[in-house]
């Protein structure tokens, strides 16, 4: 028959200090794992080329600015992670426009603005699910469960 002290069956519970350290610490470390696998997907798949790419395929890159400035930084307050494109400039609707596609405006040469419809070109979408079926993965490593 097993016997436990007061102490040592305290010492299993998960409300103790130790073991929901633990937990934050490889939840953290699994959703920052999985924030950066789907940087990495998403950035693999705007290609340099010339043109434009098709509707319904991820965006050509032409100087890099969109491939580099996508980023990942894990929540604390929320336990979560957050993935995406940092705008280009403060209010910039072109990583939205990319991405969903909708109305903008358009300055041309002789600042002429006018308003036209880009077509959607997902490409973070496409990452975040590929990367979501392999998130179970991600906490068995963490965890050091060998299946």
């Amino acid at each position: 028959m097993l016997q436990f002290t007061l102490a040592a069956a305290k010492a299993n519970f998960f409300d103790r200090r130790a073991v929901k350290d633990a937990i934050d610490r490889e939840t953290r470390a699994a959703l920052s794992r999985f924030g950066a696998y789907v940087r990495t997907r998403a950035r693999t798949s705007i290609r340099k080329r010339k043109g434009t790419s098709l509707p319904g395929q991820p965006p050509f890159s032409h100087v890099g600015t969109l491939r580099n400035g996508i980023l990942f930084a894990f929540d604390r307050e929320r336990a979560s992670v957050v993935i995406g494109p940092f705008p280009f400039r403060p209010g910039s609707p072109g990583p939205r426009l990319l991405e969903y596609g909708g109305f903008g405006v358009v300055v041309e040469r002789g600042g002429v603005r006018r308003r036209a419809y880009w077509r959607p070109r997902p490409y973070m979408r496409p990452a975040f699910q590929a990367e979501l079926a392999r998130l179970p993965d991600h906490w068995k490593a963490r965890l050091g469960a060998r299946v």
